[in-house]
């Protein structure tokens, strides 16, 4: 019995330090991963905040593009109506010193039309009414209404193809179909000015707008052509200096 009693007591220590062993291990053990999923909600922590700084500054930096953006939208359309206000300043300049040769069909000798005809009767053309039409069209370009504009001039043109007023329709017509991105028209319609009209001042301008066409179209060898032309047929002009300019670059 006492030697029973002696091996109970032996195999009931070792089960106790077992036990208290596995409580210390299962402790450690919980105690361990507790540690690391602090570290990992640590970690996540910091990348959420760093996240959320990228997504603020990003936002940030969009801003400040818009508003690049917006003001270079701005700068562009105001230099965009400057040069059609320039144009058009410059138009009406030109204008006031081209001579005005009466319009065919008007109550003059030269036309056929007898001196003695009844003053009450009105001529075939209004050269008033002809000017206040082309100035209307004119307007309606100067309002950025740029296909108003680009009909308007082409029933002017086709209307009035003998006004003094015509070769300066047709270079306006050009500059509204190149308003409009249609540099294939724009092209075909001031080469007809400088075919049509080559002493007129438009033509070396009419010129240059269509090298200016033939760049955005990727004809180099085309535009280069044109730019040499303006200089050999216009050398005085000022349309001549841009073209220098642009050979340059």
């Amino acid at each position: 019995m006492t030697a029973l009693t002696v091996l109970l007591a032996v195999f009931g220590a070792q089960h106790a330090q077992a036990g208290v062993f596995d409580d210390e291990e299962a402790r450690r053990q919980i105690k361990d991963l507790s540690i690391k999923n602090n570290e990992r909600l640590d970690t996540l922590s910091k990348a959420q905040f760093d996240l959320v700084n990228q997504i603020q500054a990003l936002r940030e930096e969009t801003a400040k593009l818009r508003g690049q953006v917006e003001t270079l939208n701005y700068e562009l359309e105001s230099t965009k109506k400057r040069q059609q206000d320039f144009y058009i300043d410059l138009d009406g300049r030109l204008r006031n010193l081209e001579p005005q040769s009466a319009a065919p069909g008007e109550n003059n000798p030269a036309d056929g039309a007898k001196p003695g005809s009844d003053p009450g009767k009105k001529s075939a053309v209004d050269p008033a009414a002809v000017t206040r039409e082309y100035e209307a069209a004119l307007n309606l370009f100067k309002a950025n209404k740029i296909k108003e504009a680009a009909s308007a001039f082409e029933s002017f043109v086709k209307a009035h193809p003998d006004s003094t007023l015509t070769p300066n329709a047709q270079y306006w017509l050009g500059n509204a179909h190149y308003a409009l991105r249609d540099c294939n028209k724009a092209i075909a319609v001031h080469k007809v000015v400088v075919s049509k009209w080559p002493q007129h001042p438009k033509a070396p301008d009419a010129m240059i707008n269509i090298a200016t066409c033939q760049q955005e179209l990727g004809d180099n060898k085309g535009e280069e052509a044109t730019l040499k032309s303006v200089i050999a047929k216009y050398p005085d002009s000022t349309a001549a200096a841009t073209a220098k300019k642009r050979l340059k670059k």
